[in-house]
């Protein structure tokens, strides 16, 4: 069997194994996620699903060293370890904030800490590919603070997709498939590739925590979860591509400058929803780690789309998205090319007004509450003229059903 299967399996299988253990220690724990105004689960549910990530990615990196193909990989780069070291430390900082609350400074400030530890331990941007510069060796000057950035970008970016059940696990394990696709075809099938270990792991553990997160979700994989992928993610790429001290040849420029544009693409979506929020809340005058309700899977909602068809889109978006940058890296033909991405774009673009769900939801529901309020004012008229519908009294609202203790 090939050895990345493996790895993704042990990692996919001892997740799944280990959520329903952390779902107990959580609700005995109380590190619960309560309904508020700016989330959309209905009822209070289990958070700190990170452990059992952890766990996942951790059997899979520790069977990695056991197998002769990946064996070899421990002992000519300390990456997979360092991975490990800085995820636990970024695990810590999620669970702290899952369990009692991090101000935004302080959830940035143990980001750092996290991606200071990869750079202290040997994991940095090395070198750069620039069109008509060439590849590029990065100083330390410049490694070091480019290498942190990116390293939040990447965390940050799948924390803020973790807004809807099942969004961010499902979204990280195609990016991550996407990524090993691009590894695997460009020689990590026949010699042993730390990025697209890293890939195979982060899949493995994010599909294996998918079936207990998806929509209704029986827990949550919280901060500590979406900041571990994030990070993992970032890890992998830095060892794809900001090592990469060959200088592309052939094709045209998308070709060319593909080793840096791929781990982009396939999280565009999610960058995207990063730059849209910062906009947002700056022209608003608030800051830029402020929640709200304005992501792009919210205006999904919002919109008319069930939970699960918003989820879907996203993922199908992601699937396009990282589809594409595989065509541009893999197919020669501008016209091919040129085709599936003009397909891409049209299916991402029509395919959400197709498929929606017509119940009112959102907009539609503050439209619904105007015609309440415009007919409870035509009452006191029909009263007036004999009438005597009678008018309902409303009762009080059910109360939130509590957090059982079951997996």
């Amino acid at each position: 069997m090939d050895p990345y299967l493996l790895v993704f399996a042990a990692s996919a299988c001892v997740t799944f194994a280990a959520t329903p253990v952390v779902r107990r220690l959580s609700v005995r724990l109380g590190w619960i996620d309560h309904p508020s105004d700016r989330k959309v689960h209905p009822r209070p549910t289990p958070t700190a699903g990170g452990i059992a990530i952890f766990l996942g990615i951790a059997a899979g990196l520790g069977l990695s060293r056991v197998i002769p193909f990946l064996a070899g990989l421990h002992e000519t780069t300390s990456d997979p370890t360092t991975a490990l070291v800085a995820g636990f430390a970024i695990l810590v900082v999620g669970l702290i904030d899952d369990a009692r609350g991090l101000s935004a400074l302080g959830k940035l400030a143990g980001q750092v800490l996290a991606a200071g530890l990869l750079v202290l331990l040997g994991v940095q941007l090395l070198y750069f590919y620039f069109p008509g510069q060439g590849i590029l060796f990065l100083s330390a000057d410049l490694a070091v603070p480019l290498t942190v950035l990116w390293v939040l970008a990447m965390i940050n970016a799948v924390n803020l997709i973790d807004g809807l059940d099942g969004l961010a696990a499902g979204m990280v394990a195609i990016g991550a498939i996407a990524f090993f696709a691009y590894l695997y075809r460009s020689g990590g099938g026949t010699d042993p590739s730390t990025a697209a270990l890293l890939s195979a792991v982060v899949a493995g553990a994010a599909i294996g925590f998918l079936p207990w997160n998806f929509h209704p979700a029986r827990v949550f994989m919280g901060d500590s979860g979406a900041m571990l992928l994030g990070l993992m993610m970032a890890v992998a790429s830095i060892s794809g591509v900001g090592r990469n001290t060959y200088a592309p040849s052939g094709g045209d420029f998308a070709a060319i400058a593909i080793p840096v544009v791929v781990p982009l693409l396939v999280l565009a979506v999610p960058f995207l929803d990063v730059l849209l929020a910062i906009v947002r809340r700056m022209r608003r005058g608030l800051g830029i780690m402020h929640a709200d309700k304005q992501h792009i899977h919210h205006r999904l909602l919002d919109i008319g789309h069930s939970h699960r068809q918003a989820v879907f889109l996203m993922y199908l978006w992601s699937a396009l998205i990282s589809g594409c940058a595989l065509a541009v890296a893999f197919i020669n033909g501008r016209l091919l090319v040129g085709a599936i991405v003009a397909g891409a774009v049209l299916l991402a673009s029509v395919l959400p007004r197709l498929v929606r769900d017509r119940s009112p939801r959102g907009s539609d529901r503050a439209a619904s509450v105007n015609e309440g309020a415009a007919s409870q004012s035509s009452r006191p008229a029909a009263a007036a003229s004999g009438r005597t519908d009678p008018v309902p009294v409303p009762g009080p609202e059910p109360p939130v059903s509590p957090v059982e203790d079951t997996a």
